[in-house]
């Protein structure tokens, strides 16, 4: 008996789930799962586990979008690693949300939940998420995490995720933290760094499923860029929007 497939991967660059603004990419996300109503679960360790945010996510992808819906809260009162794996397990589609990428990735490996959500992956769950909750499935991810501890004298750092997707990712691409842009530092980052990048804008996201990808955008303008390195210069090339799958053998193309 052969082995699932790896889920499929949704990276959103940013929006607003209280006014559905990613609707677009929210319902390609449902229907990447499979089933017509699929078990989602909503992970809001970034944003400190509020409430705000997962009635939010509850009011979308429940009331609105009609999916059983569930929350896994990892502060206060820490769930047990079975509790985690349960919550886990029943999820067909688990959904990350924004915040401090840093204080997520630490607790996560604290509490082994990125070894569940790999688990997950090769079983074949959707995984997906924006901001903090695109970061965290790249090798690393471009995060202003520092701004929730010193807010009044910070930068942006590469924070290390799960590894699941190659490259150096970053959100809200056509934004800032602060009044601080998030482009130019970017291209900073990824000139000293080297490798590759992928650039995401707000309302946009790329899903990643086999071995290729789709750029799905839920506003006009909304674009995802692929960046490298050449001659210590960075080279950004924006992404086509297409309805099918873009695919190179089993290597991302972007």
């Amino acid at each position: 008996m052969n082995d699932p497939p790896p889920g499929p991967i949704v990276a959103i660059g940013g929006g607003d789930l209280r006014t559905l603004a990613t609707e677009p990419i929210d319902r390609a996300i449902i229907d990447l799962s499979g089933c017509s109503v699929p078990n989602v679960l909503f992970v809001p360790t970034a944003s400190s586990d509020s409430e705000e945010y997962s009635q939010a996510f509850d009011h979308a992808y429940g009331a609105v979008y009609g999916c059983p819906t569930d929350v896994l809260y990892l502060l206060g009162s820490a769930p047990t690693f079975a509790q985690i794996a349960d919550k886990v397990r029943w999820a067909d589609v688990v959904y990350v949300g924004g915040g401090n990428t840093l204080k997520m990735m630490r607790l996560w490996r604290r509490l082994g939940v990125d070894r569940l959500l790999r688990g997950a992956h090769a079983a074949g769950t959707v995984l997906c998420g924006t901001s903090a909750g695109a970061i965290c499935w790249f090798e690393r991810g471009h995060s202003d995490s520092m701004s929730f501890y010193h807010p009044d004298r910070w930068d942006y750092i590469a924070v290390t995720g799960m590894g699941l997707l190659p490259g150096l990712a970053c959100p809200h691409y056509d934004g800032d933290t602060g009044g601080v842009p998030r482009r130019k530092h970017f291209h900073d980052m990824l000139a000293r760094r080297g490798g590759r990048g992928l650039a995401i804008d707000n309302d946009c996201a790329v899903a990643f499923v086999g071995g290729g990808y789709r750029v799905i955008c839920a506003s006009p303008g909304a674009a995802a860029y692929a960046l490298t390195v050449q001659r210590g210069h960075v080279i950004e090339r924006r992404l086509p929007v297409e309805p099918e799958y873009r695919t190179d053998g089993d290597h991302f193309v972007w």
